[in-house]
């Protein structure tokens, strides 16, 4: 029988956490963009994470 585990996070940070198999797994932001979690069968398979560059007239990005 397995015991049960309990860890503690930090409520005074933004972060996303990802439970699984008994291990976090703690996600942390990004300035701009999104997060696209990726399941397959109820388990997080992957996360794609993408930048958004917002224009404000450079000249090159």
């Amino acid at each position: 029988m397995k015991e049960n585990q309990i860890a503690e996070i930090n409520l005074t940070e933004n972060a996303l956490y990802i439970i699984q198999n008994g291990k976090k797994t703690k996600v942390t932001p990004k300035k701009f963009g999104q997060d696209l979690i990726i399941w397959k069968n109820g388990i997080v398979l992957d996360i794609d994470r993408s930048e958004r560059v917002r224009i404000e007239g450079q000249e090159v990005i």
